[in-house]
Parts: C-alpha cells; structure tokens; sequence
C-alpha cells in the first residue's frame, strides 16, 4: 500500500462500494475530509486494517453486508444506509468521490435510519426465500399462460 493510500485518522469514513472499485473518503471530527482514496477489490480490507476504529458509513446494495461483517469484525462500526437516504448529502454532479463524501456525512447524522446488518445465516435465509418467491412467481405465470394457450384452441382448464 502506498504512503498516499495509508489511512490517515479519520472519525468517519465513507465507502462507496462497486463491482471492483471503492472509494473511500475520511472525515475529521468536524466533519472536514481529511483522505480522497480509491481502492481495489483486494486492497480495501488492507487499509481498513490499518485504519483506527471508526465509523463506517456504506450504502446498504449488493456486496455491503459482506463487507460491513468484515469491518465489524475488525472494531469498525458500521452504519448501513438505503441508497435514498443518502440522495440528499450529495452536494454537485454525481461522481463515485462525491458520492462516498455524500455517505460519510449521512453516517454522521442522528436521526438517520440506517438498515440493520445481517448474520450469515439470515442472509442465506433470505436468499433462499427470495429464490422460493420467484419459483413460485415464475411457475403461476407459465400455468396461466398455458391455461391461455389452450383456450385459444377451445380448451378450458379448471384453476
């Protein structure tokens, strides 16, 4: 890791998550960024390694749940927020620095509602209930499009 990749103390960093690149902004304590990073898949766990125990905010997305586990893991507190909440503390035109600066601020805030961070365990819960619901979805549809085909032929099925 680089010097300029080197965490710098920061109460509260903000993390906007991609497929293969993060960017990560560190707040001092006024609120004031103190580090701009931005950080492949395979180095962000570094530089939270080194960093001193914080805050951590992320947008609550794909991926986020792994990584806040990750994070709590090693002291961080991690802060969830739905993309939505984080809408409003973007100052200028979107990009991915400005958006993890947007984040790091919404963390900070009191009255913010952040989404809660799920065990291993209810995340597999989860998956496989939304997997059931879309088998069950997928399989009413073909049912009443071939209920649909046969009556253009004369055919009424019983439901």
């Amino acid at each position: 890791m680089s010097p300029r990749n080197a965490p710098r103390p920061a109460a509260v960093y903000g993390v906007d998550i991609g497929k293969n690149i993060f960017h990560v902004v560190g707040l001092d304590s006024d609120g004031k960024p103190v580090q701009r990073v931005r950080f492949r898949r395979d180095t962000l766990m570094k530089f939270f390694e080194r960093a001193a125990p914080a805050i951590v905010g992320m947008e609550s997305c794909a991926g986020s749940q792994w990584i806040a586990r990750r994070l709590q893991a090693l002291g961080h507190k991690v802060r969830l927020i739905p993309a939505q909440f984080v809408k409003p503390y973007v100052k200028s035109n979107k990009s991915d620095i400005i958006d993890a600066e947007a984040i790091a601020e919404a963390a900070t805030r009191p009255t913010m509602r952040f989404a809660a961070i799920k065990s291993e365990e209810q995340a597999d819960l989860q998956a496989v209930h939304r997997v059931r619901d879309q088998m069950i979805g997928t399989r009413t549809r073909l049912i009443n499009q071939m209920r649909a085909f046969c009556l253009e032929y004369g055919i009424a099925l019983r439901q």
